[in-house]
């Protein structure tokens, strides 16, 4: 049975990257999804990384009770999780539940009440016209959103670590400057990018085969989100295992 799915979410994506009639309208379109990933979630990301950021930083400076460690190891602790795993992980799975729902619920609806089939008379390549959109503003706007949610997070944890003494803001900075690898941005970016394309093409596949009325748009809404979330941790252990 998750052959048959698969198989069939592969060749949805076959159809999906078609040549577009009109880059016109699909231009139009891509803008338009864009502002709804990433200006739409600019806020809740916002919030969620500088909190991540200010609680990391205390539950490391926590555990570090031995007089032997530096405190500037709380800076680089916190810049190396945030960046490599907590930003674009958490990041990803926030926006699946953001974005997924409202892509899956979507096109589920559009095909609950035969739009899609109204698309595809016309002649219009439906995948291509609802879901390439959806997928260009995903690799380009997540990405984005984890370049944001790293420095908030790293800033979060200044603001974090500060204010409740935890460590001083000297500390902090040199720690979170020493010994900095450029390379883990890159690995983040790259994670960024394969999250982006799973929150909009998994849940555009589980709408665009909807059967049945509301009830089964609910339903697919809310698959959308599980498979989703499973698919980024999965890919998240693969790239992390691929690039490290």
């Amino acid at each position: 049975m998750n052959f048959t799915n698969f198989g069939r979410y592969l060749l949805l994506l076959k159809a999906v990257f078609r040549k577009p009639e009109k880059f016109k309208i699909y231009l139009k379109a891509i803008f338009k999804q864009m502002d709804f990933v990433g200006v739409g979630s600019l806020g809740l990301i916002a919030i969620i990384s500088t909190f991540i950021g200010a609680v990391m930083t205390l539950q490391i400076a926590f555990q570090l009770v031995s007089d032997f460690i530096p405190k500037t190891i709380i800076g680089s602790v916190n810049r190396d999780s945030s960046i490599l795993e907590l930003s674009p992980t958490i990041t990803a799975i926030v926006l699946a539940g953001k974005i997924g729902s409202a892509i899956s619920s979507e096109i589920g609806t559009m095909r609950v009440s035969e739009q899609i089939d109204a698309l595809e008379i016309m002649g219009i390549n439906s995948p291509g016209y609802l879901i390439l959109p959806k997928i260009i503003a995903g690799i380009t706007m997540v990405p984005l959103l984890v370049i944001m949610s790293m420095f908030l997070s790293i800033t979060g944890g200044y603001i974090g670590g500060t204010l409740s003494g935890a460590v001083s803001p000297a500390e902090y900075i040199q720690g979170i400057t020493t010994d900095f690898n450029p390379y883990t941005i890159t690995v983040a970016l790259v994670k960024a990018f394969v999250f982006g394309f799973i929150i909009t093409s998994v849940p555009a596949y589980e709408g665009f085969y909807v059967k049945g009325g509301a009830l089964e748009v609910a339903q697919a809404s809310t698959r959308a989100v599980v498979v989703s979330c499973i698919t980024i941790l999965a890919c998240d252990y693969i790239v992390t295992q691929l690039l490290l």
